[in-house]
C-alpha cells in the first residue's frame, strides 16, 4: 500500500504543483507503476525504504535486456526515478540514506543516428507523382508540397483548418507538441499549389479541416502518412518517404542554403537548440562526403600506379644529402 500513497502523492502535490502537462504526468505515472509491478514480482513487493542502488541497476538491465530498451528510454526511467525519491525524501517520508537514487548516474547513451533525408530530385519526383486531373490528386500534391515547404508535422497538417491559413500575410498557424502554437511562413510556390486544391475542393467554413478525406471528413495523422508513404513508392524513391522525413528534408536543405540554426529552430517548433543541432551534422557528413568525391584522390591513386615502374634517381641512403 505505500507504494500506491507515495507514487499518488509525488503525482498530486510534486508534479500537480510544478504545473506538468497531463501527459507528463500521465507518463510520470506509467513509468512509476511499471518499476512497482517490477518490485512486486521481481523484489517480493519490496517497500520503496528498502530498496538498493543494486536494484534499481538490475531493473534498469531488465529493461534493457528483456524490454529491448535503448538507452535513451532508460534514461528517462532514472529520471522519473531521480525525481520521486527527491521528492518524497523532501517531504519528509524517507531518510536521504536510504534515497537508492542519490547519486545515480546517467546511462551512456547510444550515438545517435543522424536522420535519412531526401535529395531536391527525390523531392521534386515525390511532389510532381499525384495526378492534377482529381481533387484527391491535388489535394495530396498540395500536402506534399505543404510538408517539405514548411516542415510542419503530420498532425499538424492533418489539423490545419481553413482560418488556420493566412493568404494575405501568406502564413499558417499550428498547433504543435504540448500545445505550443507558432506562425510558418509560406513560400509563394506553396501558396500556389494550396490554391490550386482550394479551388478544386470548393469553399468551406472556417473551422473546417482544410485537407479533406474522400469522403468529406478530416484527415487523420495515420492518413497523412499513409498518403506520403504511397506517394513515395509510387514515385519509386528508394528511401522510406514519411512526413517526419520530410521534416528533415525541409531543416536539411535550409541549413545548406545558409538559414541560421535559430531560424530553423523556430520555424520547426522545438522548443532547445540541440533537437535542432542535428541537421549541423548532416551537412557536416556531406562536406565529408564532398572531400572523398575530390579527384585527388583518383590523381593520388595513378601516380601509385606508375610509381613502381619509375626508376628513382637516387638510392637508399642517398636521402640524407637532402635531409
Amino acid at each position: 500500500m505505500i507504494w500506491d500513497y507515495w507514487i499518488a502523492l509525488y503525482l498530486q502535490t510534486h508534479c500537480t504543483a510544478r504545473g506538468l502537462r497531463a501527459s507528463s504526468i500521465d507518463a510520470y505515472q506509467a513509468t512509476l507503476k511499471g518499476f512497482r509491478e517490477y518490485v512486486r514480482w521481481r523484489l517480493e513487493d519490496r517497500s520503496p525504504q528498502h530498496l538498493t542502488a543494486r536494484d534499481v541497476l538490475e531493473y534498469l538491465d531488465y529493461l534493457r535486456r528483456e524490454r529491448n530498451n535503448g538507452a535513451s528510454a532508460v534514461n528517462r526511467q532514472v529520471t522519473v526515478l531521480r525525481n520521486f525519491y527527491r521528492a518524497i525524501v523532501a517531504m519528509g517520508h524517507l531518510e536521504s540514506r536510504h534515497n537508492p537514487m542519490a547519486y545515480f548516474p546517467k546511462v551512456k547513451a547510444a550515438r545517435r543516428k543522424l536522420p535519412v533525408t531526401l535529395n531536391e530530385e527525390e523531392v521534386r519526383r515525390l511532389i510532381e507523382h499525384p495526378p492534377t486531373d482529381t481533387v484527391l490528386g491535388l489535394r495530396d500534391r498540395a500536402m506534399l508540397t505543404l510538408l517539405y515547404g514548411t516542415g510542419i508535422r503530420a498532425s499538424e497538417c492533418a489539423g490545419l483548418t481553413e482560418r488556420d491559413i493566412d493568404w494575405e500575410d501568406r502564413t499558417i498557424h499550428v498547433v504543435g507538441k504540448g500545445g505550443h502554437e507558432r506562425t510558418v511562413p509560406l513560400n509563394e510556390e506553396v501558396v500556389h499549389i494550396l490554391k490550386q486544391y482550394r479551388q478544386a475542393r470548393g469553399l468551406l467554413k472556417a473551422t473546417e479541416p482544410f485537407f479533406r478525406s474522400r469522403e468529406g471528413g478530416a484527415l487523420s495523422r495515420n492518413a497523412v502518412y499513409e498518403r506520403v508513404r504511397r506517394h513515395g513508392r509510387r514515385a519509386r524513391i528508394e528511401k522510406r518517404v514519411s512526413p517526419h522525413r520530410l521534416r528533415h528534408t525541409f531543416a536539411t536543405h535550409l541549413i545548406k542554403k545558409g538559414v541560421g540554426l535559430v531560424t530553423v529552430r523556430d520555424l520547426l517548433g522545438h522548443r532547445l537548440i540541440t533537437s535542432t543541432q542535428i541537421y549541423i551534422h548532416l551537412t557536416a557528413q556531406d562536406l565529408r562526403h564532398a572531400a572523398d568525391r575530390h579527384p585527388i584522390g583518383e590523381l593520388i591513386k595513378r601516380v601509385e600506379d606508375l610509381l613502381p615502374n619509375v626508376k628513382l634517381p637516387f638510392q637508399s641512403g642517398t636521402l640524407s644529402r637532402f635531409g
